[in-house]
C-alpha cells in the first residue's frame, strides 16, 4: 500500500509540474501565442485560451482571480493549503522565439518551503513550460513512471517540463531535479527576500535555460501554466502574476529589474 501511494502521489507531482490537459480541460486549440491578462477585465472570467489546472480532487484548488493592480489587470492567486493552477496549451517553437518575458509580484515567502526537499515543495509562484518530444528516446525509468503516471491518470505526461520557481534558500540559476523522474526540472528564477512586495520582470532564454538542464535542444511548446501552491506547508499565501510573452528577439539568458 505505501508502494502504491508513492507511485500515486509521485504522479500527482508530475501533473503538477506541466501537463497539457487534465481531465477537467475541454478539447482546445493551441494558440501560437499566450493571450494576456492585461487586455481582459476584472472578474472570475478567465481570458481565451486559458483554463483552471486542477492537479488532482484530492487536494483543494488555490483561487486565482483577475484584479486591478497599479492600473493594469493581473491574475491574483491566493492559496490556502492548496494546490492548482491555471494553464494555456501553445503551439510554439522556441528556436524562432526563445524568449519567455513575464511578471510576477510575491509579497511574502512561504516559511517552510524547501523545493529541495519533497515534504517541503511549495512555491509562492511558479511559472510552468511544457515541450513535446518523442516519448520512444526516454530511459527505461521515465518510461515506467510515466506509464504509471498515464495508468492512475488517463493522461499522457509531456516529454519534457521546466518550472521557474521563486525559492526561499537556493540561489537564483539553481537546477533542481525532481526525484522521480528526470523530464521535470526546475530552475530558481527568484530567491530569498530582498525583492519581496514589488513587481519584478523576467526575462529568459528558453533555448539556453533547456539545454541547460537537460542537455538537449527542445522541442516545441506545448503549454504554459502558473501555479501557487502551498499543499506541503498547509500555509496560506498570495501572489500576482502579469503577462507571459514569447518573444524573438536575441538577449541576456537573464535579467530581473524592478519595475
Amino acid at each position: 500500500m505505501n508502494r502504491v501511494r508513492s507511485v500515486a502521489l509521485a504522479a500527482v507531482l508530475a501533473l503538477g509540474a506541466g501537463c497539457a490537459t487534465t481531465p477537467e480541460m475541454p478539447e482546445t486549440v493551441a494558440l501560437p501565442q499566450v493571450r494576456s491578462f492585461s487586455g481582459h477585465p476584472e472578474g472570475e472570467t478567465l481570458p481565451p485560451g486559458w483554463q483552471p489546472w486542477v492537479l488532482s480532487r484530492f487536494k483543494r484548488s488555490t483561487a486565482y482571480k483577475l484584479v486591478n493592480e497599479q492600473g493594469r489587470t493581473v491574475v491574483r492567486a491566493r492559496a490556502e493549503s492548496s494546490a492548482s493552477g491555471l494553464i494555456h496549451p501553445l503551439k510554439i517553437d522556441p528556436k524562432t522565439f526563445p524568449v519567455l518575458h513575464w511578471h510576477w509580484k510575491v509579497d511574502h515567502l512561504i516559511q517552510k518551503a524547501d523545493n529541495t526537499q519533497k515534504h517541503l515543495e511549495d512555491s509562492p509562484v511558479r511559472l510552468v513550460v511544457s515541450f513535446g518530444g518523442d516519448l520512444d528516446t526516454l530511459d527505461l525509468r521515465d518510461r515506467m513512471f510515466f506509464d504509471n503516471v498515464r495508468l492512475l491518470t488517463g493522461q499522457q505526461m509531456p516529454y519534457a517540463t521546466l518550472m521557474y520557481i521563486w525559492e526561499n534558500r537556493a540561489p537564483r540559476e539553481t537546477v533542481i531535479d525532481n526525484r522521480h523522474t528526470s523530464r521535470i526540472k526546475m530552475i530558481v528564477a527568484e530567491s530569498g527576500r530582498d525583492r519581496l512586495g514589488r513587481w519584478q520582470e523576467v526575462t529568459r532564454n528558453i533555448v539556453e535555460d533547456y539545454k541547460r538542464a537537460f542537455g538537449e535542444y527542445p522541442g516545441p511548446i506545448t503549454a504554459i501554466g502558473i501555479m501557487t501552491d502551498t499543499d506541503n506547508t498547509g500555509d496560506n499565501i498570495h501572489a500576482y502574476y502579469g503577462d507571459i510573452v514569447f518573444r524573438k528577439s536575441p538577449i541576456a539568458t537573464v535579467t530581473a529589474v524592478n519595475d
